[in-house]
């Protein structure tokens, strides 16, 4: 168990910028979990650009997408502390989205996610297949943010943000170390 205690606040992130032991903690926690996806060569792009060019086939990732990675990573921090969130929410219009869904079942948390009315609807049933509760919004009048972090204070929940977040930025940056 992680000593480190969850943050309580629905805003609340941690404070300082991920460095390399971070990324390596992360890689620890995504073992088992995460995909470890190939890298691709593509000879033509390698002429094209004068050197070489691999790809990364995160779309082989679980959910389909590296989100899952940065959501895995941050909620199994979360799950491992001894101030556990009962809830988790976030906002997205599908990767993210999904890959806090997954995150969160694999870590025994419910989870709320905002997702904007006109999203893929393939996502939001993906999202919600995943067992996340699903809030609609709309994107024209509505700010995500602000319902995120509404419900987040209501539910006493972590609010899990898409990017500018170290344990986010963590998991993802595991792309690198495969």
């Amino acid at each position: 168990m992680d000593p480190t205690p969850a943050p309580s606040a629905a805003t609340a992130t941690p404070a300082a910028e991920p460095d390399f032991a971070d990324i390596e903690a992360a890689a620890t926690r995504l073992a088992g979990h995460a995909v470890v996806t190939p890298l691709l060569e593509y000879h033509e792009l390698n002429a094209r650009a004068g050197g070489r060019v691999l790809i990364k086939a995160e779309t082989l990732q679980r959910t389909g997408s590296f989100k899952f990675r940065g959501a895995f990573n941050k909620l199994s921090r979360l799950a491992g502390t001894r101030s556990r969130p009962g809830c988790v929410v976030a906002y997205s219009s599908g990767n993210h989205a999904q890959g806090v869904a997954t995150a969160a079942r694999l870590n025994g948390l419910p989870a709320v996610i905002v997702m904007p009315r006109d999203s893929p609807a393939i996502k939001i049933e993906r999202t919600r297949a995943a067992g996340a509760e699903i809030v609609l919004y709309d994107r024209l009048s509505e700010s995500r943010e602000a319902i995120a972090e509404r419900i987040a204070q209501e539910r006493d929940a972590v609010l899990v943000r898409p990017y500018d977040d170290p344990d986010i930025i963590a998991g993802q940056g595991t792309v690198g170390l495969e």
